[in-house]
């Protein structure tokens, strides 16, 4: 995610704590060597929630709306040389199949790139924009969509 430098070592500990939250869930797909080709990974947002409380902050009056009962989808990353191969959309629908919330939602750093191509792609649309996390100076985009996905069509 082009993280700035020093964030990737605070998240590590972020990462483990997310793993222990209520409704988490993860998919990881490996290439044939065993290698992680790419991973997602969420839980339930509640409030108390540092990304529940900044986003809630950006949304203000409206962030009932879309946060009453959500997945956060917190990562998704696929390799670069295995990009482009519907990898993302896969572990996506897979992480997404079965939630039983409301809706899901995301944040992911403002400009055209595969992440974005994917989201809309998969029916997400804006719920904030340029908007900035305290502690990151890049703007980011907030996602959404209702829950269930559709089924999934086959290739």
């Amino acid at each position: 995610m082009r993280y700035p430098e020093g964030i990737v070592e605070g998240r590590v500990p972020l990462w483990d704590d997310h793993s222990r939250r209520a409704g988490f869930a993860c998919r990881i797909a490996l290439d044939p060597d065993g290698r992680i080709s790419g991973l997602a990974y969420g839980y339930t947002g509640r409030p108390g929630q540092w990304w529940y409380s900044e986003v809630s902050r950006g949304l203000g009056p409206h962030a009932a709306a879309w946060m009453s009962d959500f997945f956060e989808l917190t990562e998704l990353h696929v390799r670069p040389d295995r990009q482009g191969a519907g990898l993302g959309q896969a572990l996506l629908t897979d992480l997404l199949s079965d939630r039983r919330e409301r809706t899901v939602l995301l944040s992911t750093p403002e400009g055209t790139n595969r992440a974005w191509r994917l989201y809309r792609r998969m029916d997400f649309v804006d719920v904030l924009r340029d908007y900035r996390f305290t502690g990151d100076p890049r703007p980011f985009g907030v996602l959404g969509r209702p829950l269930p996905l559709p089924p999934a069509q086959p290739a």
